[in-house]
């Protein structure tokens, strides 16, 4: 069993005002990644990948777009991305909180 105690965890800048904490096994991973340079005039470009994803809104608001149609989300919403399908989202809010699992984990995310 592992534990990861947010105050113990400097967050990873990914970009400005863009910031991610991650913790996985060898088969799972979570990723909290905040966003707090919102409202977005537009969603960032969309990106795929060969792992499946569920996405829990945690804080804010945001129009998720799969495969291109767009969704309106807020806290306490949820959504799934299959393997290989086009997504991305655009934060409405000033800040935003979404938690992400993959699997399988996302080799790139971890630091060599």
């Amino acid at each position: 069993m592992s534990i990861l105690h947010a105050s113990d965890v400097l967050p990873e800048v990914i970009s400005p005002g863009r910031t991610r904490m991650i913790m996985h096994t060898d088969h799972v991973m979570m990723v909290v990644v905040d966003f707090n340079d919102g409202p977005h005039q537009f969603s960032d470009p969309p990106h795929r990948h060969p792992h499946e994803q569920i996405t829990y809104i945690a804080d804010g608001e945001v129009t998720f777009f799969l495969d291109g149609i767009p969704t309106y989300l807020k806290a306490g919403d949820m959504f799934s991305v299959p393997p290989d399908v086009p997504h991305t989202v655009q934060v409405l809010t000033n800040n935003a909180r979404l938690i992400d699992v993959f699997t399988p984990i996302r080799e790139e995310f971890l630091k060599k």
